[in-house]
């Protein structure tokens, strides 16, 4: 058993793994999102801030557009505190709608698009929002949960609203040939994006906004159960920011382009494309969705940098069957996070690229990120990398929570930092589980190393108990992923008597063109794996469950299975 936690922390290894120029500890300006972007406007108001398939808005523009929209909800009656819902995918009226409802003082929510009926009933009702932002595509769902809600303002835009000419006129001929064209009338209380924002204002807004004000409910959960609203103030997303451009080693402001594909609702994208992105000046390339051929030829034309991401987007970049047309020379820096990253799939998408991919790692409740592996320095293969800088982190024990664990044991890990929520949006019981004595409890199973690197070992809940041994999914599936014929996996705990708890299954996606027998999987595993960790059962699908970010949804696969076993 380890020692009792005490605030007290006096041996942090992993400063002396830091790369040069970064420091353990930053200064971090105390101030709003919202000023963020004006202070940006004011020393780079000619460069391009966004663009949308070839359509550039400046950042003078962008400031402009943010400040109307703000005066835009303030004349639909939304005042400081109000809940303001966007869902929205990664396009031009995203970023001004998130900025100007900052500058309100109103509480963004960040909205899933692609949520079904009840979970956006759900995120609504549990917010309170008044006010909801959408695409005019998504308005069918939308339209069967507003009686439900408190909504009382539904603001509607649309794709094309900011495409260049002639792709404004072609898309919605298309959406309409793609079965995707939904007109809706603007009439109150539905209003349109960008005749709200006409008469309006671009003067700046006149609403008192602090640091300590909440700018966010991030709500989470989606991957087990009840969605609760992480609640994230200007400080905790501005620190995050430049906890951000101090790891990436980002100094020459004004200059850097970023690849902005992945979501902005999530707060994985919101922090280390977006809000990064207005930090430094940076051009920000916005896809709304990821699709391989035009992320490439995005790549190919308008040369990023900063590729922020996920697994499944550099594996489908990986394996793209045409992908020595398109020049990838300008990326420089891939941070992948929102789940695990796999070794073959770091090794192959940097042999292709020339880039760096890092593992990273972070959670809603803490704006997100805390760990990352240096970028050009000593990265450990396989771990989450070191804590950032003002970030603690710790590996305690599982049962109680409060005795640190010896190094190399794994255990929960534990976090605390500037970047940390303030706690769960009316949610007091969870809240004081989560964050106990200023230390966020995170239900991932972690080791650290003498070295002061972090390794995730799986989810407390996803822990798989078995002939008495505890089996964590991620090293099966980090077997699974050096087979040659497999593409993806996903390992989980099956109820059965027979193992003594659980028995393990793998769910298998093979390459494209490839053939397997489970017994060939289960015989690979064998060969690498102690006897208890050995897959059971094999079950090869298209495709597995995920959430829009890209992780797999283990717990969609347990439910399955479970809903199999009770019709039998």
């Amino acid at each position: 058993m380890g020692a009792a936690m005490t605030d007290k922390i006096t041996d942090r290894p992993w400063f002396k793994f830091y790369e040069a120029g970064v420091s353990p500890s930053l200064a971090y300006p105390e101030t709003t999102l919202g000023t963020v972007l004006a202070r940006t406007t004011g020393k780079y108001a000619d460069h391009t801030a966004l663009l949308f398939y070839g359509r550039k808005i400046i950042y003078a523009e962008l400031n402009a557009l943010v400040n109307k929209f703000a005066h835009a909800l303030i004349g639909l009656g939304v005042k400081k505190g109000d809940r303001v819902a966007l869902m929205l995918p990664n396009i031009p009226q995203m970023v001004i709608a998130y900025y100007g409802t900052l500058r309100t003082g109103a509480v963004a929510v960040p909205t899933n698009p692609l949520y079904h009926e009840h979970e956006l009933e759900v995120q609504l009702r549990d917010s309170g929002a008044e006010t909801l932002v959408a695409v005019d595509m998504f308005y069918p769902v939308i339209e069967r949960v507003l009686r439900k809600t408190n909504v009382r303002n539904l603001i509607l835009c649309g794709i094309k609203d900011f495409l260049p000419f002639p792709l404004n006129v072609l898309y919605p001929i298309k959406a309409r040939i793609d079965k995707q064209w939904v007109g809706v009338k603007r009439v109150p209380p539905i209003h349109d994006f960008l005749a709200l924002m006409k008469n309006e204002s671009s003067a700046a807004v006149d609403v008192p906004v602090s640091p300590g004000d909440v700018a966010l409910l991030q709500y989470t959960g989606g991957t087990t159960g009840i969605p609760k609203g992480a609640i994230l103030t200007h400080r905790n997303l501005v620190v995050n920011a430049v906890q951000s451009r101090a790891w990436l080693n980002l100094r020459n402001e004004g200059e850097a382009v970023i690849l902005a594909v992945i979501p902005f609702f999530h707060v994985y994208g919101m922090t280390t494309a977006m809000n990064l992105g207005i930090l430094i000046g940076a051009e920000q390339i916005l896809l709304p969705k990821f699709h391989t051929k035009e992320v490439l030829r995005f790549i190919s034309k308008y040369r990023p940098q900063i590729f922020p991401g996920i697994q499944a987007m550099y594996l489908a970049i990986a394996h793209y069957p045409k992908i020595k047309q398109y020049d990838l020379s300008s990326l420089t820096v891939a941070l992948s996070g929102a789940g695990p990253l796999m070794h073959e799939v770091q090794e192959q998408f940097e042999s292709l690229t020339k880039a760096r991919i890092v593992e990273g790692y972070g959670l809603s409740e803490a704006s997100p990120v805390t760990h990352a592996n240096p970028i050009f320095g000593n990265r450990k293969v396989g771990s989450i990398g070191l804590p950032w800088p003002d970030t603690d982190a710790r590996i305690v024990d599982i049962e109680t929570g409060m005795n640190v664990l010896p190094m190399g044991e794994a255990g929960e890990l534990v976090v605390r930092g500037p970047q940390v929520m303030k706690g769960y949006w009316n949610k007091p019981g969870e809240t004081a589980e989560a964050l106990r004595k200023g230390w966020l409890h995170t239900g991932d199973i972690a080791k650290m190393d003498e070295d002061g690197y972090f390794s995730i070992v799986g989810r407390i809940k996803d822990m798989i108990k078995t002939v008495g041994e505890n089996v964590y999914p991620r090293e099966v599936e980090e077997v699974l992923y050096t087979h040659p014929k497999i593409k993806e996996a996903a390992v989980v705990g099956l109820p059965n008597e027979e193992y003594l708890g659980e028995k393990i299954k793998a769910y298998i996606v093979l390459k494209e063109g490839e053939t397997a027998t489970a017994e060939e999987i289960i015989e690979y595993c064998r060969d690498q794996l102690s006897k208890f960790k050995v897959p059971k059962e094999i079950e090869f699908r298209d495709q597995l469950p995920k959430t829009l970010v890209g992780k797999v949804l283990r717990r969609v696969l347990k439910d399955e299975e479970i809903k199999k076993a009770q019709t039998k």
